[in-house]
Order: C-alpha cells, then sequence, then structure tokens
C-alpha cells in the first residue's frame, strides 16, 4: 500500500469514493443530517486553508482518503471553534478495502507529517455512530474530549471530540 498526496484529477473520485464510505451510516441519522454531512464530504477539494489530501493506494487504485487540516484552520466552517493542532477529517475507506489496515495507515501518516511539522497534538471530530472508527482512534491512542464534542444540526446526534498527544 502506497500513501501519497492526492492529484488535482482525483478529487472527484475521492468524493465519491467518501460518499459511498459513509453512506452506511445514513439510515442512522436524521436526513437533514445525512444531507449536511454528504455536502461536507462531498464540497470542495478538501485542500482549503493549506490542507492534505492522503490516499491509500494499492495496485494502483485509490482505495482511501483522508484530509489533513494544519493548526489554526477552520477544518469545520465554524460549526466548532478552531484548533491550535491538526485535524484528521474525512476519512474514508471503500468498502470493498475495509479491514486490509487502510484507515490505520492514512491516519499514521497523519501523525507522522504532524510530527514532523513540529505538532505535539493532533485531533479529530467524528459521530458518535461510527463505532468502528471511534475503536480504531481509541486503539490508536486518541482520547476522547468530552467538553469539545458538538451537535451540529440540532437532532440529537453527537459528534465527539478526539485528541492524541504525539510521542
Amino acid at each position: 500500500m502506497k500513501i501519497r498526496l492526492s492529484e488535482v484529477h482525483e478529487i472527484q473520485q475521492i468524493q465519491m469514493q467518501r460518499i459511498a464510505a459513509y453512506e452506511e451510516h445514513a439510515r442512522k441519522l436524521s436526513d437533514v443530517h445525512w444531507e449536511g454531512l454528504k455536502s461536507a464530504i462531498s464540497s470542495g477539494s478538501g485542500e482549503e486553508g493549506g490542507a492534505e489530501v492522503l490516499v491509500a493506494e494499492i495496485e494502483g487504485k485509490i482505495v482511501g482518503s483522508v484530509v489533513l487540516y494544519p493548526g489554526n484552520t477552520d477544518a469545520y466552517k465554524g460549526l466548532f471553534t478552531v484548533s491550535a493542532h491538526p485535524e484528521i477529517r474525512m476519512l474514508a475507506v471503500d468498502t470493498h478495502a475495509r479491514k486490509q489496515g487502510v484507515a490505520r495507515q492514512l491516519i499514521e501518516e497523519c501523525i507522522r507529517r504532524s510530527e514532523e511539522n513540529g505538532c505535539e497534538y493532533i485531533g479529530l471530530h467524528t459521530g458518535e455512530f461510527m463505532e468502528d472508527a471511534i475503536r480504531l482512534y481509541e486503539k490508536i491512542g486518541f482520547q476522547h474530549q468530552p467538553k469539545k464534542n458538538f451537535e451540529p444540526v440540532n437532532d440529537g446526534v453527537m459528534v465527539k471530540s478526539y485528541i492524541l498527544k504525539i510521542q
């Protein structure tokens, strides 16, 4: 597996792959919440404010992606306060490539890049309905920060905040 920066011509494919990866959660959400999430993961390139879109590639095929936002960037477009540390967003793995370590390697690359840039912490937010992702984040060592959770559309569905101290 190769982890690399995305290329401009791949952005539409990445966006479609994100939607397909997140679609399994649509039934757990209100229509308003799902439409908001779908819009967030499919709009723009994800490279606003100096963010890096990383892809995982196996045998020439993109099987996953993630966006790494630098610290002091409005990664959540006003939904949450700006964080001083880098933020991992929009982690998505093709449904046919799950359980192969793709998500873990994408996360580890975000951690490596953040550490290389002298960052002490890296954070992320994830929907409480993303149980598999939460297990992985906690296994890697991310700690839940309940005071930084937020409810984006007032429908009872919480977005949970996590942080990792980089070693």
